[in-house]
């Protein structure tokens, strides 16, 4: 296996330069014609975003003529949102760009080098580091072409550099297939919400009329407290102590662990009770009505109007209904200096409720669905790790890819 060495990217660039902007030569933008692409027509991981792109007229492109795009080119952002890339695909041309991207066209003559390999040498926590580095010494949010140059990366064969570039794009397809997954399981997720918590569609075995009535029928509803900071006894005991930062917005699910715990002589010097597992918290403060589940007994600071179901068929049924409904408690807040809404309030915010059993059946099929998003979040953070791991390793020469070299 052949050692590796270190080169510059203009070691392997037949061209490195940049655009302008069609305005700069008294030229207008169209509606249609040749794609001129900028930063933000790519997402962060340099996918083609349809309909982000502008239009420029032919006379303009060749006017253009430094910056016309070739397939297999790198784009590199200089400007704004730093080392975003990608490479052009012969399905975007023609195709033109302006003066906040490099272009980085692969060398055809010198050094052989992978246009793919290069993409995710440019993507590298090298590079990442390198492009932080220029930034605390210049003090601005650009960089030059002759930087672009002058970064250094390690180079392999020709037949390594494809499997590098093979390996890696694959785990970024695995990470692209789990997000595409777990955005239709969201939106699934989301469409039953609307459907069963109104009643619109009813699960099967259920037809009884839904009755209006009010959450207080469902759950008493209580705030929490904060003990003194000045007693050091109020503090690090058993007790779980939740404040509304530690709640997420779109659902903390079942929660045990706080950041802070309190005392037994905490609780009992201050407004906060010992609310049982089951209890929906729900912020009342700053972030109105972010929600979780109490899976132990918890405590709660003065940011929260908590409901303590007073079946337990019903506590998904509400903690679900609470983030559906969010625009319920917010409406109803109140304060000069911030919104908040009392415990009072949020226990008479009317609903329509189904009876205790099919309470329990929502909340148990829309809980389903979050369990199979957990399973699919879970997998995407491993897999994103494994991306890190692969980086590093690959794309630094610490592992090499065994390669077969055809006789």
């Amino acid at each position: 296996m052949s050692q590796t060495s270190t080169v510059q990217i203009r070691e392997v660039s037949d061209l490195v330069t940049k655009g302008t902007t069609p305005t700069s030569l008294g030229r207008k933008f169209t509606t249609s014609g040749v794609r001129f692409l900028k930063v933000e027509t790519f997402a962060s991981d340099g996918t083609f975003i349809p309909g982000r792109e502008a239009f420029i007229d032919r006379q303009t492109h060749q006017l253009l003529r430094r910056s016309q795009l070739a397939e297999g080119d790198i784009l590199f952002s200089i400007a704004g949102a730093l080392g975003r890339s990608t490479v052009v695909e012969q399905a975007w041309l023609p195709a033109n760009t302006n003066q906040a991207f490099a272009i980085i066209r692969p060398s055809t003559k010198r050094r052989s080098v992978v246009a793919r390999y290069l993409l995710w040498q440019l993507r590298s926590p090298a590079i990442a580091r390198r492009i932080a580095e220029i930034n605390v010494q210049a003090a601005q949010a650009n960089l030059s072409l002759e930087q672009v140059r002058d970064f250094e990366i390690p180079i392999v064969s020709s037949l390594e550099q494809e499997a590098i570039a093979d390996a890696l794009d694959d785990v970024n397809e695995l990470i692209a297939t789990l997000e595409r997954l777990i955005a239709k399981k969201q939106a699934i997720k989301q469409g039953m919400m609307q459907q069963l918590l109104t009643g619109r569609t009813r699960l099967p075995g259920f037809t009884g009329t839904w009755m209006v009535s009010t959450l207080g029928t469902l759950a008493r509803v209580t705030g929490g407290g904060t003990p003194s900071t000045r007693v050091a006894s109020y503090w690090g005991g058993g007790i779980p102590w939740f404040t509304p930062a530690e709640i997420k917005a779109q659902g903390s699910g079942l929660v045990s662990s706080s950041e802070r715990r309190i005392t037994q002589a905490g609780l009992a010097s201050s407004a906060a009770t010992l609310l049982p597992a089951g209890t929906v918290l729900v912020t009342s403060r700053a972030s109105i009505g972010n929600c979780a589940v109490a899976a132990v007994p918890v405590s709660t600071n003065q940011g929260f109007a908590s409901m303590i179901p007073k079946d337990s068929r019903s506590t998904w049924f509400l903690y679900y209904w609470v983030q559906q409904h969010r625009s319920e408690f917010e409406s109803r807040a109140a304060g000069s200096t911030f919104l908040e809404i009392s415990a009072s309030k949020v226990s008479a915010i009317p609903l329509r409720k189904p009876n205790l059993d099919e309470q329990a059946a929502i909340g148990t099929a829309i809980r389903d669905v979050d369990a199979e998003l957990d399973t699919l979040s879970n997998r995407l953070i491993k897999a994103r790790a494994i991306k890190q791991g692969m980086m590093q390793q690959l794309l630094t020469g610490r592992t090499r890819l065994p390669v077969e070299v055809s006789s």
